[in-house]
């Protein structure tokens, strides 16, 4: 089980002139980073590390220092390994985000690689079963479109399944309580709308906003503020009923730390491709549980963070729901590996049952996409 190969492979493709478009800006394209890791008697695990919006600097903090760090290490000693990494990087020099982003796709094949020892499926490796987990579908309403189109969109999700949707609010506050009072008056109280700001709202926004989220029963608002604008937050916890949501662009239990303190931000929404990695988000679990407090873990861009997700939220206490991209075009669910999760009628998903993560992936497609460099969101 000793490491013998790290790779890590930045990977683009381009986004349709027209398309979404959201707080952050109009998406261009998109990024990942796959990391393959390679055991001395050819185990091979695969995992993802976030972009970031640097995929190429990512990819080349794993193949180079994180690298040199472990290689050599037995491979089914995923914390000595977080460990090894964290006292010469995090530890020493600061809480970075390019570390945690790169280690936590280091991570994440390191538990399909134990998984695939064991002949397990990671949930079982993690100590879950094979339950259903509610899952919402994301990725609706990300052009900002009229009312009645964004209703339109919302459907065939809510038809295949879906019972929670999350819309993209952060534009207008006008034009975001148009969409909610849209999608609410088109599908009844039954449909659990949630809602994603993607930072694009100010104190005042939220202000002016939260009435019409605690009347149309809105799930939560997702990151009205960036994740290190901890008085804004503490300023909008007094604004409504509807609960404040953040976790995607916190690092490790330790930024996690400060957000219980705060006691603002209800609905934790960890990454395992960012956080820290699977060993990681398990960690920020225990700590949310012993409060009461759900994980609902955003998922990133591959069908690889994804399946290991919902793995993930079929072994804790706590978990919530799962984060469906339902969004079109998306090579890196649809072709850059076998299917992650399906929804089901009761507008659940469940495990994949094979070892490890469980995902078959085409080396191919990664030959066939090379970064392309510059930002995703103009």
């Amino acid at each position: 089980m000793k490491i013998v190969e790290i790779k890590a492979y930045p990977t683009s493709f381009p986004v349709p002139s027209g398309g979404p478009r959201l707080g952050i800006g109009q998406a261009v394209k998109r990024d990942a980073v796959v990391v393959k890791v390679v055991t001395e008697d050819g185990i091979v695990g695969w995992g993802e590390s976030h972009h970031g919006r640097a995929h190429t600097a990512v990819a080349k903090l794993i193949e180079t220092t994180l690298s040199s760090l472990i290689l050599g290490m037995d491979a089914a000693d995923v914390s000595g390994v977080w460990a090894k990494i964290y006292k010469f990087q995090l530890g020493s020099h600061g809480m970075g985000a390019a570390t945690a982003l790169a280690m936590s796709g280091i991570d994440m094949a390191l538990w399909d690689i134990r998984g695939k020892a064991a002949g397990w499926p990671l949930y079982r490796l993690l100590g879950g079963s094979a339950r259903p987990i509610p899952a919402y579908a994301g990725g609706v309403a990300l052009g900002y479109q009229p009312p009645e189109q964004l209703v339109e969109e919302a459907r065939p999700h809510v038809e295949a399944g879906y019972r929670a949707v999350k819309l993209r609010v952060g534009d207008t506050v006008r034009d975001d309580i148009a969409r909610m009072e849209a999608v609410r008056k088109a599908f009844g109280g039954d449909l659990t709308i949630l809602t994603d700001a993607n930072t694009g709202y100010r104190v005042d926004d939220v202000r002016r906003v939260m009435p019409a989220m605690d009347a149309l029963d809105i799930g939560w608002l997702e990151e009205p503020f960036p994740a290190h604008d901890h008085f804004s937050y503490v300023q909008a916890k007094g604004f409504g009923r509807t609960p404040l949501a953040a976790g995607e662009n916190h690092y490790t239990r330790f930024e996690f730390t400060r957000v219980l303190e705060d006691r603002v931000i209800t609905v934790w929404q960890p990454d395992l491709s960012k956080c820290g990695g699977i060993t990681e988000a398990l960690r920020i679990a225990a700590m949310a549980s012993a409060y009461k407090i759900p994980v609902h873990p955003h998922s990133s861009m591959t069908g690889i963070n994804q399946a290991a997700s919902i793995h993930f939220l079929a072994a804790i206490d706590n978990g919530g729901y799962f984060e469906a991209d339902v969004s079109k075009g998306n090579k890196f669910r649809d072709e850059l590996c076998s299917e992650p999760w399906r929804i089901g009628t009761d507008g659940c998903v469940r495990p994949l049952e094979k070892p490890g993560i469980g995902v078959e992936m085409d080396e191919g497609f990664l030959q066939a996409h090379p970064a392309i460099e510059g930002p995703g969101y103009v």
